[in-house]
């Protein structure tokens, strides 16, 4: 199983280019991993509902000014003012759109022809160093090699579904449940 994703998704870096490159990094190291370990690999994305924050202190202090802490961008802002820390709970609103968003373009990355494997060449890697990128290649002339030898047996992504497309889950961690007073973490049920 490959988990990737934020420690808390932002409000700020929502963006249909931002999600296609999570989901693409997704693909190129569980190709990587499917390689090396000749094993199916899960993808699984910590996207799609991962907008709060847990944290070790209800507060934080700045300069001599104790605030409460972020909880991330469905509760409160990071802005650190008074009203920038007050629990807003219209934000659950955003964060509901935003998560509805990035599950439907996940949805069509995964199924739409994205992930086809013929298109491997096409994850690009220009955000790593030099010899990651050679070695990324050398995967993927394996498995354009292999792609082709399958190709030539009548084995494609035309006829067969599992070439062209990945299943993709989503995962976060619920950390707007409700928690038994008395727990570290009941300043949720405070708003």
């Amino acid at each position: 199983m490959l988990q990737g994703g934020d420690c808390a998704e932002s409000f700020l870096e929502f963006h249909p280019n931002n999600i296609r490159d999570f989901f693409k990094v997704v693909l190129q190291m569980s190709l990587i991993l499917t390689v090396s370990s000749k094993l199916p690999v899960i993808k699984v994305g910590r996207v799609a509902g991962q907008f709060s924050k847990p944290r070790s202190a209800p507060t934080e202090v700045k300069d001599g000014q104790e605030l409460p802490s972020y909880l991330g961008d469905n509760i409160n802002s990071m802005d650190f003012t008074k009203e920038g820390r007050e629990p807003q709970p219209e934000r659950l609103l955003k964060a509901y759109s935003q998560s509805a968003a990035t599950i439907n373009l996940l949805r069509a990355f995964s199924q739409g022809g994205f992930a086809d494997l013929n298109k491997v060449h096409l994850w690009n890697m220009s955000f790593v160093n030099d010899t990651a990128q050679k070695k990324y290649k050398e995967i993927a002339e394996k498995v354009s090699d292999a792609l082709a030898f399958m190709e030539a047996c009548g084995i494609n992504s035309v006829n067969n579904r599992r070439l062209r497309t990945v299943n993709f889950y989503t995962s976060h961690e619920a950390l707007l449940l409700p928690v038994e007073e008395g727990n570290d973490e009941s300043r949720f049920n405070n708003w």
